[in-house]
């Protein structure tokens, strides 16, 4: 059939964990599809029926050209962007363009971290010999009497206006070097949980002791001023912290920081681990002893970090894993993989007699199996046995698997009040080298846990192996409230402390961990963001291969008003932000710490994903040496490969450079000013300014950036008298810190200029901007249009600036209506016009949002929001094409999970017993309401617990969880510049004709409003969350799947491989299937990178591509 528009399919976009089913809603979108099919297929070219208007594609294109020359002539004008170009073009005989070497770059930039970070490892060396060394010299004192500064208790007085004990006065300071927070730089605090005495003899004798660490904080501050936070964590509870501090009780007046429970202690304390925990599910463990056992599991799985690798079994007459899908294996112990382990210990049921024996024989298995394959921790093994003691037949067990050589020690954990089979518990841990507990209450299992980790410290306390750890990036929660995402991000540096006196010295007794912050902003200042160009970008990750730093990492998400940490903010995947690295090349590689290089083509999201741009990227990665990380460094082809230099005199470029109208990047490191504390309080400007005069030979600068900044301030001089000359008005600043997206951070370039560097040289590329700000819901729109100035020498092309211009929106509507009166060859009033109501035109941009429209509350939505039909027929005509992106940090609400994937109403059975819960549950509340020996009080109180219960769960319900999302972006295809069709919308054809607006990423769209075409559904810009299926399970009925969160399913493999994301399937029997877990291939269905270079734009200015403000136009 001739004219017949073809139905578009987005197949373009490979999913990275595409699973052999994505069930939810295929069905009803499988229907859709034909719908649409059915609906396009009855479309023609361009026959209207009667009584349509026809629409003269020769007057289309004259509106189009038009429109897009007005704009260009006023855009050109008032932006400057050709005096700019041949400012550039008047100093082309001066400029040089250098390739960028990446290997080379991202070498230096290692080397220049590795020396950041070994003055940390130097700092806390010093600490750990002063520890060691004051211990050696203290001998315990069981009377000790010493006050010291308690960080709870400093500058609190008593009704009668005295200092109470332990809280003398202590000068506190805002310090900008420590975020602004109030601080003693000159002493130490010390800091301890609510359920530790602040006057036990042992916190005496330690605070003691560690008193001789003051100096040593002090100097090494002062040898290091970019040193943060330095600390002493004890294995008695407190924590020495430096700058002192006031700590402040949360609202209950409880202080549950307790620093033996955090990743950095534990991980220095121990060496990595691999963990059974086996717990009894007998009959005999009923009520407040199962509690307290879940209690137990809890902490010990708090005592896990993802160095790491453990897995539940539980027992009672017979065997089962917690998680089926773990049965037989082990899993890495990230956080991720702990809370759901929690969230199944939450579900424990007791029943049965306990039967130990066979609980024990698999977790040697287990144990025995990891060791002989080399996979796990390939360090410690344990098992922890939680019982209240009633176990028989358990020496055949350590006889066949763990004697005589006790490589697997066995914790034991007796769980109650009853001392009945203590001595069978103690037996069990003394003759496999481990260590017996009695929990009986809940406050007991935070201090009994904790002995596991002195045992198993032993042999490296013996052998007094000072291993240095670093840890995962984590938030300080001291800055959460006051700092930036990328402020808060930290890691840490710690070493154990050990005691070094010959009477205990075989003992192995761990004193505690020492240990230091490092603000991983700062360490990526040393990658620094112009050498990288437009769209480069530096990242950080671990060699368990999460991501450390990332201008892609979004730790945080919004819940109503409040920001809040994700649930797995520091657990985040390099192939979950890099997800075009399908076949874990890239990743592989890092967590090798390997040297190379590797390209991709990428897909790069902007504008918060509504845009995206198609970018081949050059990936170059290193090792950070003696530490745990390696570092990436991303380029883009083209101008990314290549760094504009110049020369100019120092007295010309500091007479420009100090016009009032120019603003340097804020965020960016011109000199370093943030050490010495006399350079604190200067701008980066009055810095360079010091720099350049020798007014200040200690100030340390980036020459090059310096020179750069030069440079531009002379070509751009010109640009604010041509601007005055315009008559512009700019009083309004709309690049302002607060408008991160339009401004230059240590992530980012600004988005118009990102867009404009890609965009036809020439041409200018239209961004609707409107206020998102609640408090500002008036504020009108703007338009922003922004164009590239390259510079090419030596047939090599590198951007110099992006300029351009804002406007109000009302503006653009005017200069297109007057465009749109025009009717060519036509004498009198036009025949058509794009302001009657025959005609209904459209000026999207290239993604397909709205800028003008005849209905003003449609101008900034997508056009398949207002117009499914239209949009349809672009996308099946190829004008547009669907582009398919992935978040793998998205949160989703949860949805009401049923045991069964089929509807639970389905069944008869579920329905029935739904029914009678319903049921049942009103009787009671019937009951409870009008019991006559009830009393009032007994009712209030249950009435209450009923309301609580019922609005905790609706709460739980309501609360965000991590989750994988993917949506669509639209493009225009720019090799299809005009197209027209009519659509058959049943009664009526829709006519429509679409024009390319010249020198614009914008089209004209003329469409006949009189045919209403609603029976196509609207086409929406919108996330929807990924569901997965096991592939080998597929053929498994509806009744026996089960949903398990993907991120919660890492494999045990040594190398960490990326986590797969599935919903398994599960029989009656639940272990019979998903032990196939452990032989499934990791995905490598991943996409890559993303990276760019150009290197030009350090310096803002009212106009120039490092404008802070851009002139508003008054028209």
């Amino acid at each position: 059939m001739p004219g017949l528009p073809r139905f578009h399919l987005d197949t373009s976009a490979p999913h990275s964990r595409r699973p052999c089913h994505q069930w939810p809603g295929s069905w009803a979108s499988l229907q859709k599809t034909v719908v649409i099919l059915c609906l396009l297929l009855s479309s023609t070219s361009l026959s209207p029926t009667h009584a349509q208007t026809e629409i003269p594609l020769e007057t289309v294109k004259l509106w189009a050209d038009t429109f897009g020359r007005d704009l260009y002539d006023t855009v050109t004008k008032y932006s400057g962007s050709l005096l700019l170009q041949k400012k550039y073009k008047d100093v082309e005989s001066s400029l040089r363009i250098k390739e960028v070497d990446g290997l080379e770059l991202v070498r230096k930039f290692s080397e220049d971290m590795e020396t950041m970070l070994r003055r940390k490892v130097e700092a806390v060396k010093n600490l750990v010999e002063a520890a060691e060394e004051a211990d050696l010299n203290h001998e315990f004192n069981e009377s000790l009497v010493f006050n010291y500064y308690n960080s709870v208790l400093i500058n609190e007085r008593d009704e009668n206006g005295n200092y109470v004990e332990l809280g003398a006065e202590f000068v506190l300071e805002s310090n900008a070097h420590f975020s602004n927070l109030m601080v003693n730089t000159s002493i130490s605090s010390v800091q301890l949980p609510t359920n530790v005495y602040n006057k036990d003899p042992d916190i005496l004798n330690g605070v003691y002791m560690s008193e001789a660490l003051n100096t040593v904080f002090v100097e090494n501050f002062q040898r290091d001023p970019t040193l943060t936070w330095q600390y002493f964590g004890s294995s008695t509870g407190f924590f020495r912290i430096y700058p002192g501090i006031k700590w402040t009780p949360d609202e209950n007046g409880v202080i549950a920081f307790d620093c033996r429970n955090r990743g950095w202690y534990i991980q220095a304390a121990t060496s990595p681990k691999d963990i059974v925990i086996v717990v009894d599910t007998s009959g005999s463990m009923k009520g407040l002893r199962m509690t307290i056992a879940k209690h137990t599991i809890s902490t010990i799985l708090d005592t896990l970090g993802e160095n790491d690798f453990v897995n539940i079994i539980a027992y009672s007459d017979y065997i089962h894993y917690l998680e089926p899908c773990f049965k037989g294996i082990l899993v890495q112990a990230d956080r991720d993989n702990r809370e759901h382990f929690k969230q199944l210990v939450d579900e424990l049921m007791v029943k049965g007699v306990g039967v130990v024996n066979q609980a024990l024989t698999e977790a040697f298995q287990i144990l025995k199996q990891f060791q002989e394959a080399r996979q796990g921790s390939l360090c410690n093994q344990a098992i922890m046995l939680i019982t209240d003691g009633a176990v028989e037949d358990y020496e055949p067990v350590f006889e066949k698997y763990n004697w005589p050589d006790r490589k697997v020690r066995v914790f034991t954990y007796l769980i109650g009040r009853e001392v009945t089979f203590a001595d069978r518990m103690k037996w069990i841990a003394c003759n496999n080298k481990g260590y017996y507990t009695q929990i009986s209450t809940l406050a007991d299992a935070q201090e009994n846990v904790m002995e596991y980790l002195h045992v198993l410290s032993r042999p490296m306390v013996i052998n007094h192996d000072h291993d240095i750890t670093w840890t995962e990036a984590y938030m300080d929660s001291k800055l959460f409230t006051t700092q930036a995402q990328s402020l808060m991000l930290l890691t840490t540096v710690a070493m154990p402390v050990f005691s070094k006196k010959n009477e205990t010295r075989s003992h192995g007794i761990l004193l505690g961990v020492v240990g230091s912050d490092v603000a991983l902003r700062e360490l990526m200042k040393l990658a620094p963001r112009y050498k990288l160009g437009v769209h480069g970008y530096a990242f950080l990750n671990t060699n368990n291969g999460y991501i450390l730093s990332h201008p892609d990492l979004r730790p945080l998400y919004r819940d109503g008003k409040k920001l809040k940490p994700k649930p797995n903010y520091n657990s985040v995947d390099l192939s979950e932000v890099e997800w075009e690295d399908r076949a874990e090349t890239l990743r592989t590689a890092m967590i090798n710490g390997e040297t190379g290089s590797l390209s991709m083509d990428v897909k790069v999201p902007l504008d918060k994903g509504k845009r995206v741009l198609f970018l081949t990227n050059d990936y170059f990665f290193t090792d950070i040496s003696d530490t745990p990380f390696s570092l990436g460094v991303v380029l883009s082809r083209g101008h990314g490969e290549y760094i504009l230099l110049g020369n100019t005199t120092v007295e010309e470029g500091l007479h420009d450079l100090l016009h009032p109208d120019l603003t340097l990047a804020s965020d960016w490191i011109y000199c370093i000013t943030d050490i010495d504390p006399d350079h604190r309080k200067l701008s980066q400007l009055e810095a360079i300014v010091r720099f350049l005069t020798g007014e200040d030979p200690d100030l340390e600068c980036d020459e090059e950036l310096v020179r750069e900044v030069l440079l531009d301030a002379v070509v751009t001089a010109p640009m604010e008298a041509y601007w005055t000359a315009m008559a512009l008005n700019t009083s309004e600043k709309f690049l302002t810190p607060e408008d991160e997206a339009s401004i230059f951070t240590m992530d980012h370039f600004p988005l118009w200029y990102r867009q404009a560097a890609e965009h036809p040289a020439g041409s200018f590329v239209f961004n609707l901007r409107s206020a998102e700000a609640p408090e500002s819901p008036g504020q009108p729109m703007v338009v922003t249009a922004s164009t590239a100035v390259a510079v090419t020498v030596d047939k090599k092309t590198a951007i110099a600036a992006a300029v351009g211009v804002q406007m109000r929106l009302e503006f653009l509507q005017r200069t297109f209506w007057a465009a749109t009166r025009q009717c060519g060859t036509v004498e009198g009033p036009c025949p058509e016009s794009c302001q009657d109501s025959l005609l209904d035109c459209f000026v999207i941009d290239n993604n397909g949002f709205i800028l003008i429209s005849e209905r003003s509350q449609e101008m900034g939505r997508f056009l398949g929001e207002v117009d499914g039909a239209l949009m349809t027929q672009l996308l099946s005509t190829g004008v547009f094409s669907q582009v398919t992106m992935y978040d793998y940090q998205a949160m989703c609400k949860p949805s009401n999970h049923h045991h069964s994937a089929a509807r639970p109403l389905v069944s008869p059975i579920s329905a029935l017993l739904t029914a009678t819960r319903w049921l049942l549950n009103e009787l009671l509340l019937l009951l409870l309401e009008w019991s006559a020996w009830g009393s009032w009080r007994a009712d209030s109180k249950a009435e209450a617990k009923a309301v609580f219960h019922q609005s905790h769960k609706h709460k739980k319900q309501d609360m965000l969880q991590p989750c994988d999302t993917q949506y669509p972006v639209f493009v225009h295809q720019t090799a299809i510049q005009e197209t027209n069709g009519a659509i058959e919308c049943g009664a009526c054809q829709k006519i429509f004709v679409m024009q390319q607006i010249p020198s614009s990423n914008l089209l004209l769209l003329v469409t006949d409003p009189t045919c209403d075409c609603s029976i196509f559904p609207l086409i929406l810009q919108e996330a929807t969350e990924v569901k997965y299926i096991l592939p080998i399970l597929h053929d498994m009925p509806a009744e026996g799947r089960v949903e398990v969160k993907e991120t919660s399913l890492r494999g045990s493999d040594f190398e960490k491989p990326r986590p797969a994301s599935l919903t398994v399937s599960i029989p009656p029997s639940p272990t019979e299937h998903c032990d196939l877990f452990s032989s499934l291939p990791p995905h490598s269905d991943l996409p890559p990178l993303g990276a760019a270079s150009d290197l030009r734009s350090h310096l803002q200015d009212s106009w120039s591509h490092q404008g802070e403000f851009l002139p508003e136009l008054s028209l």
